[in-house]
């Protein structure tokens, strides 16, 4: 059974209960923009999994490492960027090994001057992934 990270279930009782944080701090959060809770139609704080998950890193950041609310902020927007630019970067590799792998590249005509053979492309391209995956493995 598949459960849905996003959907809204959890009060701000039972959150705080889960983290072990006065609910005070959960709305201090949500005031800081940190968090956004859904809202009832009686106006009652909902938590999904997601932003369950999204609170102990910023629980973290906060009481542990001690980076005040606005460290946070930039920490969780560079980290969105950074998912985002992840995403983007892997659709990139799968296309590139996927134009590689397919017969888009074809063997230059014999009397053509200007065109890479094919082998060539190929390594040049597989040398790109490999320099660009290898920075990003380093960089985690």
């Amino acid at each position: 059974m598949d459960i849905d990270r996003d959907k809204p279930v959890y009060v701000i009782s039972v959150v705080a209960d889960m983290l072990g944080v006065p609910q005070q701090t959960l709305r201090i959060y949500e005031k800081a923009s940190l968090i956004r809770p859904r809202r009832t139609s009686q106006n009652t704080r909902l938590y999904s999994q997601s932003d369950i998950e999204k609170l102990q890193r910023i629980i973290r950041l906060h009481q542990d490492l001690g980076i005040n609310l606005a460290g946070i902020e930039v920490i969780l927007h560079m980290r969105m960027k950074m998912e985002r630019m992840q995403t983007e970067f892997e659709g990139f590799v799968k296309f590139a090994r996927e134009r590689i792998d397919s017969d888009a590249f074809t063997a230059p005509d014999e009397n053509s001057t200007d065109l890479v053979p094919l082998s060539e492309q190929g390594a040049n391209i597989m040398r790109i992934i490999d320099i660009l995956t290898r920075d990003e493995s380093e960089n985690r």
